[in-house]
């Protein structure tokens, strides 16, 4: 709290004798304090003699209690006598107690420790649920290096086995294999003609066989042939 508490008598206040000796200048009292507290002074003197003035409305400075709490903490200073605000003045003591009794000390003082409960309740159930942050934190470790770890080498795998489905049944890769069971096709009816000349085969089984060889033959150059123009 940085609340200055406005000092100063009011018009009904009783004159304080001219033998009562001034606040001494060592109070623990902040020089802050003791100035504000004379131009307040000032102030409600000047608005006394002058009549009833209104106080003015507005928000009150940053640090400063707003215009009714101030009226109400003046009402209560003008119900003291001189001794006992020069003895706010002079000791600690009696001004805390004074400063603690206001309304706006207790609202505060009520929200802080409110504030202060709810804290300490937060951290009591943040410290009572660490065990379980704990043990989730070492499952996902175990996590991270066991089941993890197998299931990104397993998707290497997949990917590897789909990049090479995917190079084996390029057009580039089905042109070769074309290519290649021609060829192979090609030799084997070679092959069945030198069985034929070495009489390995009789001429009616070679005839046979050797249609069907050629023919597949022709059919897969004549595939080959239309793959690679549409390709180009």
């Amino acid at each position: 709290m940085s609340w200055k508490l406005p000092i100063f008598g009011g018009g009904q206040q009783q004159q304080a004798p001219s033998n009562i000796p001034d606040i001494p200048t060592q109070s623990w009292y902040p020089p802050s304090v003791l100035s504000s507290s004379s131009r307040l002074s000032a102030a409600s003197s000047s608005s006394s003699v002058g009549g009833s003035q209104k106080t003015p409305d507005g928000p009150a400075p940053h640090g400063q209690p707003s215009p009714a709490g101030a009226a109400g903490i003046i009402a209560r200073l003008k119900e003291k006598s001189v001794d006992e605000l020069r003895k706010l003045l002079a000791e600690k003591e009696s001004y805390n107690a004074f400063f603690n009794s206001l309304d706006q000390v207790k609202i505060q003082n009520n929200v802080r420790d409110e504030l202060r409960k709810e804290t300490l309740q937060l951290a009591r159930e943040n410290l009572e649920k660490e065990p379980c942050i704990l043990e989730l934190r070492n499952q996902c470790t175990v996590i991270r290096t066991t089941e993890l770890a197998a299931a990104q080498e397993k998707l290497a795998e997949l990917e590897r086995q789909k990049e090479e489905t995917l190079r084996s049944y390029s057009p580039a890769a089905l042109l070769e294999k074309l290519h290649d069971a021609m060829n192979k096709v090609d030799e084997e009816s070679e092959q069945l003609h030198m069985k034929l000349l070495e009489k390995e085969v009789d001429l009616p089984a070679f005839v046979q066989k050797y249609k069907k060889l050629r023919t597949t033959h022709h059919r897969r150059a004549l595939l080959h042939l239309a793959a690679n123009t549409s390709v180009c």
